[in-house]
């Protein structure tokens, strides 16, 4: 993840404090929806990690492949992250 999880954690403080301010939510339990955007922050910014851990998954598997065949694995992961970027159609 690009962003440590103190810094999402004040940014869902942040949101929390302008949506309410703005007028877009009301609520009475302001830690229960800081926490929310929090949980929901975290999940969409660790989307890039999970990709990540899914290419090095598949690249594993075809790694005798790369070998014998002596594909640049740097262009490997490009291109299966890439694909695996359109399949989630994640914004990344």
């Amino acid at each position: 993840m690009l962003l440590s999880k103190e810094y999402v954690g004040y940014l869902a403080r942040e949101v929390t404090k302008k949506l309410i301010a703005g007028g877009h939510i009301e609520t009475k339990a302001v830690p229960a929806v800081t926490e929310k955007v929090h949980a929901a922050m975290l999940e969409e910014l660790s989307l890039e990690d999970r990709i990540n851990d899914e290419v090095r998954v598949i690249l594993e598997a075809y790694s005798e492949e790369m070998r014998r065949t002596g594909a640049n694995y740097q262009e490997m992961f490009r291109k299966v992250k890439s694909e695996l970027t359109r399949k989630y159609k994640a914004v990344l």
